[in-house]
């Protein structure tokens, strides 16, 4: 049965309520706000910061005049001043309290729901308060809004035709929480096991295998439970999906996906960039009615995701309705700028306010604005993920950039990298070394190999002026070197990173400014 046409007319209004955004985004924004702090106004750190007082300053500059911006951006700059800006460690102690069953500490009640995300600078894992508004409000809203989107820009889609294959995380942790309620691991995980009746319906794989923490047992087991269902989309992240359904393509015999589900219409993707893969893909979906659709879901709530089949690609639909504040930071600065005030192009630090208690919270990332009206971005990289061991100024998305140009160029497909600096010896200077696990389509020859060097040098000196003034004439800086590493060598990594157990959350950072782990991933090799 295809219910598709009844879900596109439940969902429509959903889809068109963008269309305001574009002259309402700082009346949304403020109105979200003024929601939260009203939400957690008797929580502790709501009476540590006055947010009754900001309650009120706000009701009065609203009566004073509803209709100015300027007014509206004094209601946020309020909350800023009363708010300092913050990064985990802020909030680590009073989050371990909650995790211990603490109520009405961030946010009002108690949270049974945390993700495990990957360790600060000090090591140490991080665990983001999954909160119920935060799960229903802006997760599972984001959810409904990928789809609303998708069947919006697709009028032939028949989405609800078939199954939706899901591809999660686990429950396992580094923590054992008092209380068994209280279910800390992948964010993936709670959203999966805490998923409505009727999505259940149309999901697969089974809960008891969505769960399972044991990534070399949970591959065959999705791989089964897949093979022989009637698969519409697929929502996950590239790497780890690529290769459940190359597992699925061995089981059933075939060239590609399309063989296995023929009505398969749409990859729901984010967690990393889909550049690198992009060429991979193609190679297994080659089936020209397939559509990649781009999420931005993290840990600390679910922000954007593609409007449209936008041929220039520009970047995703910031959601501003859902229970979500950003500040954009200049890099370098602590000076927010206003949403109204955004530049096309330029890169800012993303920083939120969520309903999970996160205030002004630094989550790590920096994005690029890709418009203005609408308002849409895309994925610039980690505030700590990059190279500048030479004043060139390399961040990841000229990383991946670089890769996906060179993929195309040599027909060469990457299934994973990351690169570090290797500083000046003896009779050479300096260059990138860039570690690269090739796709399982693919045959590299040492010609090949040199001429994706080639390729990514060339792409990166266009894509990055700092780059491109260091590599000038070779004198600063010699071209890159691209390594092969043997097939599950950074498999091996994650799972010394995870105690013995992979994840399909996990990932292979992709630059790093120093050789930690570059040479640990090296010396893995057999």
């Amino acid at each position: 049965m295809n219910i598709t046409p009844i879900a596109r007319e439940v969902l429509r209004r959903r889809a068109l309520r963008t269309d305001s955004w574009d002259t309402q985004a700082l009346r949304i924004q403020a109105e979200e706000l003024r929601a939260m702090l009203t939400r957690a106004a008797d929580t502790r750190f709501g009476r540590e910061h006055s947010f009754r007082d900001i309650i009120a300053d706000l009701d009065t500059s609203r009566r004073l005049n509803a209709a100015s911006d300027e007014r509206l951006a004094a209601m946020i700059d309020t909350y800023r001043q009363a708010v300092p800006l913050a990064d985990y460690e802020t909030y680590r102690e009073p989050i371990m309290e909650m995790v211990e069953g603490a109520s009405d500490i961030l946010w009002p009640g108690v949270c049974l729901n945390y993700a495990q995300s990957s360790g600060t600078s000090g090591g140490r894992s991080k665990y983001i308060p999954i909160t119920d508004d935060a799960l229903h409000v802006n997760h599972y809203g984001g959810g409904r809004d990928s789809v609303a989107f998708y069947l919006d820009a697709n009028p032939q889609s028949r989405l609800f035709s078939g199954k939706a294959f899901i591809l999660g995380g686990s429950f396992e942790s580094e923590l054992t929480p008092a209380n068994p309620k209280v279910k800390v691991g992948d964010l993936s995980a709670s959203l999966i096991a805490n998923v409505s009746p009727f999505v259940k319906i149309y999901r697969i794989p089974s809960l008891d295998t969505a769960l399972m923490s044991d990534w070399e047992k949970k591959l065959p087991a999705l791989a089964q439970e897949a093979a022989y269902a009637n698969v519409t989309n697929i929502s996950g992240v590239p790497s780890w999906f690529m290769r459940v359904l190359l597992k699925i393509m061995e089981i059933r015999g075939a060239n590609h996906i399309h063989e296995v589900w023929p009505n398969l219409e749409v990859f729901f993707h984010g967690g990393i960039s889909f550049k690198p893969y992009r060429e991979e893909y193609r190679r297994i979906c080659p089936d020209e009615k397939m559509h990649y659709f781009e999420t931005y879901n993290a840990s600390e709530g679910f922000f954007a995701v593609q409007r449209d089949f936008d041929p220039e690609h520009r970047g995703m639909t910031l959601i501003i309705d859902s229970g979500v504040v950003y500040d954009f930071l200049p890099l370098g600065s602590e000076t927010p700028v206003a949403i109204d005030d955004l530049q096309v192009g330029k890169v800012y630090e993303l920083v939120i306010t969520n309903m999970a208690g996160l205030w002004r919270y630094r989550i790590g990332d920096t994005v690029r604005i890709e418009s203005v009206h609408p308002l849409r971005i895309s994925i610039a990289g980690r505030t700590k993920s990059f190279i500048n061991a030479f004043g060139e100024e390399l961040m990841e998305d000229n990383a991946d950039k670089a890769i996906a140009a060179a993929s195309a160029a040599t027909g060469l497909s990457v299934a994973n990298y990351t690169a570090a600096p290797l500083y000046a010896r003896e009779g050479s200077k300096g260059r990138h070394q860039w570690m690269v696990e090739w796709g399982s389509v693919s045959t590299p020859s040492p010609e090949s190999v040199e001429r994706f060097a080639e390729m990514l040098d060339a792409t990166l000196r266009e894509v990055n002026s700092d780059y491109a003034a260091k590599r000038a004439g070779d004198i600063f800086l010699d071209p890159p070197e691209v390594i092969t590493l043997p097939t599950g060598t950074f498999n091996r990594w994650l799972s010394r990173q995870g105690n013995g157990k992979l994840g399909g959350q996990r990932k292979i950072p992709r630059l790093c400014n120093d050789r930690s782990i570059a040479d640990t991933i090296l010396s893995l090799q057999p």
